[in-house]
């Protein structure tokens, strides 16, 4: 029987995974940052504190999974380890490194597909002092929600956009395949076998909003052909019926619809007004199962109130035009929440937080809540704020840095 079970955004957290980011984070350099799809410099061991006390508060709701634990632990087999290693080798063809990770032990093993592994330097790279990765680091991962989604029971791999994190792709297939922690009804799409140039998906662009509803962005990382791809493959195997897709604009502020939108609540979501309250709003077409084509939608109010799910919106940054965006620059809008109404978000965002009060939420540190000076009572709406100055720099926020497994149904 499956193990993971996801019909919701907002339902009881039952089962996550996280990554605490480590050494890898040391290949990001201002020379190369932007190869690694950064647009700053993370200090690592600030960057750690902030994750650990995350996942901490994450622990009070539900189970916590490290990805390299459980790729520790699914390494220990050889059918993992030779599927991993040469699935591996298919993106970064090497005979001298498949043989060196062959022989490593699994914690070794899982060291170097995260850390990378530098290229023996010549006479040449030495005299000029330069570093190069003949296996690339994966900074990346401590947002695993793009590599790795659940559908119901069912699992999908994501296909990433920059070839950078294609290796995650691989890691994240071998825990949906071989870690019964993440055992499930099957891969519904395996980005990993996609190398189509105009297929694409990743996890930032899918949010499951009921057992039968999907909202999805078409942004620069996810293309037309996958999300019709994934439509085709939820209609016919799974209990989805409609799709609302959101035409995203080609803007580095808005790389996944979870940095413009997320649900908090059964009746709120949190949006930045600009796109979807005025002039500048983003296009909305409804997608249904059993029909051809897509119809055009007048606004993702109007589209969720025809599927019977009406969501009054949270503006990110409240209302002034600066302080919106500035604080959907720093991931106003990506909340993850942990039961109904009770969500967690960065402390920075004062107006966006001070719009959440407004609505009835309480504000509640982490400091406070891991204390125990102050504890979420059962079916309160709050507001768990957790550090992220560091963390922040990477270009995500609490739902970019999770993947749910687990949720109890809505």
């Amino acid at each position: 029987m499956p193990r993971v079970h996801v019909t919701s955004e907002i339902a009881e957290l039952e089962s996550v995974l996280v990554h605490t980011p480590g050494r890898e984070l040391e290949a990001v350099t201002p020379g190369n940052r932007e190869d690694y799809l950064y647009d700053d410099i993370i200090e690592i061991e600030a960057a750690q504190r902030e994750h650990r006390q995350f996942a901490a508060v994450l622990e009070r709701f539900s189970r916590v999974h490290q990805v390299r634990d459980l790729l520790v632990e699914v390494m220990a087999g050889t059918e993992a380890r030779d599927f991993l290693i040469s699935r591996t080798m298919d993106v970064i063809p090497s005979d001298a490194l498949a043989q060196r990770l062959a022989a490593l032990p699994p914690d070794q093993l899982v060291s170097m597909l995260v850390e990378g592994v530098e290229e023996e330097s010549g006479a040449i790279s030495r005299a000029l002092n330069e570093v190069g990765y003949a296996l690339p680091a994966l900074p990346n991962l401590f947002f695993p929600r793009d590599i790795g989604m659940v559908i119901g029971d069912h699992a999908v791999v994501g296909s990433m956009r920059y070839g950078v994190r294609w290796t995650e792709e691989m890691l994240i297939k071998a825990l949906f395949r071989f870690h019964p922690e993440l055992e499930n009804a099957g891969i519904l799409y395996d980005g990993s076998e996609e190398r189509r140039s105009n297929y694409t998906l990743e996890g930032g662009d899918v949010h499951h909003l009921r057992e039968d509803l999907l909202v999805v962005g078409f942004s620069e990382r996810s293309s037309p052909a996958a999300l019709d791809q994934l439509c085709d493959v939820v209609f016919s195997r799974g209990r989805v019926t409609d799709v609302l897709v959101i035409v995203m604009p080609k803007a580095p502020t808005a790389i996944h619809l979870d940095m413009i939108f997320s649900q908090l609540d059964h009746e709120l979501c949190v949006v930045y007004p600009p796109y979807f309250i005025g002039a500048e709003r983003l296009a909305v077409l409804h997608r249904r199962r059993g029909t051809d084509g897509v119809r055009e939608m007048p606004n993702l109010f109007a589209a969720l109130e025809e599927v019977g799910l009406p969501l009054a919106p949270v503006f990110a940054g409240g209302g002034h035009r600066t302080t919106q965006d500035r604080e959907q620059w720093s991931s106003a809008c990506n909340f993850l929440a942990v039961r109904p109404g009770q969500i967690l978000s960065y402390v920075r965002n004062d107006a966006t937080l001070a719009e959440l009060a407004a609505h009835g939420f309480r504000l509640v540190s982490s400091t406070d809540f891991l204390t125990g000076n102050d504890a979420v009572k059962p079916g309160e709406r709050a507001v768990i704020t957790i550090l992220g100055a560091e963390m922040v720099r990477g270009g995500g926020g609490p739902r970019c840095m999770t993947l749910p497994l687990r949720r109890a149904d809505a």
